[in-house]
């Protein structure tokens, strides 16, 4: 129960920000129906329910299975059996993704009925399975990240060249709502156990990535279909928008639909996880009762999710839209700044990739430097759709090419471990609350904007937000690499000769302990083996000295590197063999930044 208080907590702190915006517009500004009013107020109790709810089920359970899979496709020798193991993954997480559920009803909504709900949702969810089987063929190669995500972005731009305006602003808004509350932190469990499974010096670069490159899949299976399809524009016509009546009678109409939609989200994923279980994992009844349970929760927490947001947030984020519009326009930008700037905090994705980051760096990365350089990116970005909705001359790709095209260049400058996880970024900073309240908002105003088309301006705001954060990030990674605030160079004074040692009053023992950067203990225990040394003691740790540190300007805040101490415990007469082959290796003095600490050891017991 102590992990469905933090989930509540959680949630809470983030929901209310949003709670108090929207009734600050509806008693000051927007006039809204009593009725839509009391269903948005139970449908934010219902959503917070549901979603910790959610989120605790998900602990129990889609993180296991993730682990679990992650290791049965890391092991497999068979390139087949990955392939199809990795896609079967991708695309039945992806089917029963919320986000993906709401957007898919959206498109259906607005095109008056010409897209499919269903059609869209299994299409984008191949997009995402055939990616992720790449982004695991990726990681176990060690393909370099940005490589792969410079080869998938140009092929994007060219396949733009041929799609209408609406099919890319609905491509990239599907790649979005792909990475919400469940497909996120089930993707960042496999590629983690990927990349532990896998090990070497590059496990921290390979643990992010994958959400990034998955969130390609939809953009390019939305644009082939229009391409293979010849569909330029898209046919129909969107209703004209009519708020339910009543409190209670809308909640209870949809529940039924809701439930059966996610029981058969989630039935595949769930039913390969058992089948799975049966003939390998063959995990003890009290993991497997604690998978099951969460399970159960994940279901009735994405019932209740659902059918708040379906019942209350997405009419008031339309009202609210479309009044605001009929106002005064321009107050839609400011509304948009604001709403970005809380949305992070309500995206319960962004505590997922939060808390990983946190894990796999050791503290390396603060989170709250995560949350306020995402903060600021999908401030602007949604601020910027509103503009695009204002004005029909500015266009969706005049800010997604250039903003990607821009991050993939800085993707080869920046520091490797940011690149994974502004790729993850982008994708997790755009849930639940963009994909429902803030996408709902857009296409209200859309619709009361003479000339805006709902179809081509409503959508693009998931894409906006997504995009803000890979650059951003991108951006930040570039100056943890290159800036330093302290340059410092020792003094003569600085240094203290010690006379040596006479030769008889040497110890038998000495103990040699090498700092290096982290992810190349490997390679000092293979050269200090070679020299002589015996077994190694690796410990991980992270810091700089006052000389050395690495700040970044105006937020002050240090980024302190990872670093891995090996500690040996050698004869006295090989010591100087092992440091001396420790310190020309070209590879630790360039890369390794190794330092060489020896002293002597009064006693010791060791084992040869």
């Amino acid at each position: 129960m102590n992990l469905l208080f933090e989930k509540t907590k959680e949630v809470t702190q983030t929901l209310l920000p949003v709670v108090i915006l929207v009734l600050l517009l509806c008693f000051t500004i927007v006039d809204v129906g009593n009725d839509v009013l009391i269903r948005f107020i139970v449908g934010s109790v219902m959503l917070l329910i549901g979603l910790s709810i959610f989120l605790w089920g998900v602990d129990l359970s889609m993180n296991s299975i993730g682990e679990h899979m992650s290791r049965e496709v890391a092991t497999s020798k068979s390139f087949l059996k990955i392939a199809i193991l990795s896609f079967l993954l991708g695309f039945l997480i992806t089917v029963a993704e919320p986000d993906l559920l709401i957007l898919g009803s959206q498109i259906q909504e607005a095109s008056g009925g010409s897209l499919n709900a269903t059609f869209t949702v299994y299409i984008v969810s191949i997009g995402v399975g055939v990616l992720i089987s790449l982004g695991v063929f990726r990681l176990l190669k060690d393909m370099s990240l940005n490589i792969f995500m410079a080869i998938t972005y140009t092929v994007i731009f060219v396949l733009a060249l041929f799609v209408s305006e609406e099919f890319l602003a609905i491509s990239f808004d599907a790649s979005g709502a792909t990475t919400g509350a469940l497909t996120t932190p089930f993707v960042l469990a496999l590629s983690l156990g990927l990349s532990q499974v896998k090990g070497g010096k590059k496990s921290e670069e390979n643990s992010f990535g994958l959400v990034g490159i998955m969130s390609a899949g939809p953009i390019l299976a939305i644009m082939l279909i229009s391409i293979i399809t010849g569909q330029k524009n898209i046919q129909g016509e969107a209703a004209e928008f009519v708020a339910s009546k009543g409190v209670l009678g809308p909640i209870i109409n949809i529940l039924p639909a809701i439930f059966i939609e996610s029981l058969v989200a989630l039935l595949p994923i769930a039913i390969l996880f058992f089948i799975y279980n049966f003939k390998k994992f063959k995990l003890s009844k009290d993991e497997l009762f604690g998978i099951i349970r969460g399970l159960v929760l994940v279901l009735l927490g994405l019932v209740l999710f659902l059918t708040a947001v379906n019942s209350g947030f997405m009419d008031m984020g339309r009202i609210l839209g479309m009044e605001i519009a009929k106002m005064n326009p321009w107050i839609l930008v400011g509304v948009g700044f604001v709403v970005g700037f809380i949305v992070v905090l309500v995206e319960p994705a962004v505590h997922v990739l939060g808390e990983q980051i946190e894990e796999v760096t050791g503290g390396h990365i603060p989170l709250n430097l995560i949350r306020m350089t995402l903060s600021m990116g999908v401030a602007l970005a949604i601020s910027l759709s509103m503009v695009r909705i204002l004005i029909p001359e500015v266009k969706l790709w005049y800010f997604l090419f250039p903003g990607f095209a821009f991050a993939i260049l800085l993707s080869f400058i920046a520091e490797p471990v940011f690149v994974g996880i502004a790729y993850d970024a982008g994708g997790v900073a755009s849930g639940p609350m963009t994909a429902t309240f803030v996408l709902a908002f857009a296409q209200g105003a859309a619709s009361s904007i003479e000339t805006a088309n709902v179809l081509v301006d409503g959508f693009g705001v998931i894409a906006m937000v997504a995009m803000a954060p890979v650059f951003s990030i991108m951006l930040l990674g570039t100056v943890f690499r290159y800036k330093k605030v302290e340059e410092y160079t020792p003094t003569e004074e600085e240094f203290v000769i010690t006379p040596s040692i006479p030769e008889e009053n040497r110890l038998l023992y000495d103990c040699i302990m090498v700092n290096v950067e982290r992810g190349f203990a490997e390679n000092v225990v293979d050269l200090a083996r070679q020299s002589g040394a015996s077994g190694a003691t690796i410990m991980h740790g992270r810091g700089t000295d006052i000389h050395h540190k690495v700040m970044l300007p105006i937020i002050n805040v240090e980024l302190q590197q990872e670093k891995e101490i090996i500690i040996f415990i050698t004869k006295s007469n090989s010591t100087e063999k092992v440091a001396d082959s420790l310190l020309s290796d070209k590879k630790l003095k360039e890369e390794g930044d190794i330092v060489i600490y020896i002293c002597p050891v009064a006693d010791a017991m060791i084992k040869y």
